[in-house]
């Protein structure tokens, strides 16, 4: 109990040692693999309403209400107590342009154009990029590359805003919302399974651990149907 009583709440007591980022996608339904017919809207509005409940944090309106305006290309570096509330920066859903849902509300799935959304693991104190923002690429993980002729990254060219960091935990930085790379699959050969992998680039990342698909890198599959 006594060495209970040493540790913080708010922050790790050790963190020489932490860890690269891993990452997730959204839509995450059954598996990492998205599969649908672009006809039968039945097999691609599960994905869609997945995309709306996740985004609803990030409503233009919920952002202003609740979230500050940073100054893009820097650390947003907060003093203070470390029990004390930290201010958390916009990051609106419309800046994830065609993939926010607004105007397209099916996110390109009626199009066969499907949007996936990437955010890397919260890790309290970490400065991703070392000054530089990491970035997403995307690629045909196993077989022909000219499967994925075409994809767009939103916002800008597919970053992560350094103002989005250093995360301060779920205990202070309450209203705080990951920020998002969301990948536009424009052009994907139809019908047939096309593995993806979706890999975080820049300084300290860490992403050919074959043993670990998630650590820098998502594995996934598109699998679009007419």
């Amino acid at each position: 109990y006594v060495m209970l009583l040493t540790l913080s709440p708010y922050t790790p007591t050790y963190r020489d040692r932490v860890a690269p980022p891993g990452v997730m996608i959204r839509p995450y339904l059954n598996g990492f693999t998205i599969a649908f017919n672009v006809s039968k809207r039945s097999t691609w509005q599960p994905y869609v309403d997945s995309m709306h409940h996740f985004l609803a944090a990030y409503d233009d309106k919920v952002q202003e209400e609740k979230n500050i305006e940073c100054i893009s290309g820097q650390y947003f570096i907060q003093g203070g107590n470390e029990s004390e509330e930290k201010k958390a920066c916009q990051f609106k859903r419309s800046l994830l342009q065609n993939c926010s849902g607004i105007e397209d509300q099916t996110f390109g799935y009626s199009r066969g154009q499907p949007c996936i959304l990437l955010k890397m693991n919260r890790i309290i104190g970490y400065r991703p990029g070392a000054g530089v923002p990491v970035s997403v690429d995307c690629k045909v993980q196993k077989g022909n590359e000219s499967d994925l002729r075409s994809v767009d990254f939103y916002p800008g060219n597919g970053t992560f805003d350094l103002m989005y960091y250093p995360y301060y935990g779920k205990i202070t930085h309450v209203n705080y919302t990951s920020p998002l790379v969301a990948i536009h699959f424009t052009d994907v050969k139809r019908n047939s399974l096309v593995p993806i992998q979706c890999s975080l680039q820049g300084k300290g990342i860490v992403n050919d651990v074959n043993s670990d698909r998630f650590l820098g890198r998502i594995i996934f599959t598109l699998s679009i149907g007419k």
